[in-house]
């Protein structure tokens, strides 16, 4: 069961929520890196990794949800201005020398 962070009595309780919250975050970001994982698959060259205009369409998106939803939309864009820049970097490595077959 889930506590509001209004209805939380103490620090224990807020951070179990946190905590509940992180280890949620944890696993949605284990989906996302599988899609990460296949994606270097399907490109050709590591000039593929980087795609500025798909890049920006997935910020603005997190921008307006984040927006839209009361998170501020500068923190949203940082923390996935890091993952995405993760992800390139791991596409970038793996296109560089991996074999695909």
């Amino acid at each position: 069961m889930t506590t509001s962070p209004q209805d939380c009595p103490d620090m224990d309780a807020v951070r179990k929520e946190i905590d509940r919250i992180d280890d949620a975050l944890v696993g949605l970001l284990v989906e996302r890196w599988g899609y990460v994982d296949r994606a270097w698959q399907l490109k050709s060259s590591p000039a593929e990794a980087t795609v500025p205009w798909r890049i920006q369409q997935v910020i603005d998106r997190v921008r307006d949800k984040a927006e839209a939803q009361g998170l501020p939309p500068a923190l949203a864009e940082a923390l996935w201005r890091q993952i995405i820049g993760w992800g390139i970097q791991y596409e970038e490595e793996k296109l560089g020398g991996a074999d695909k077959s």
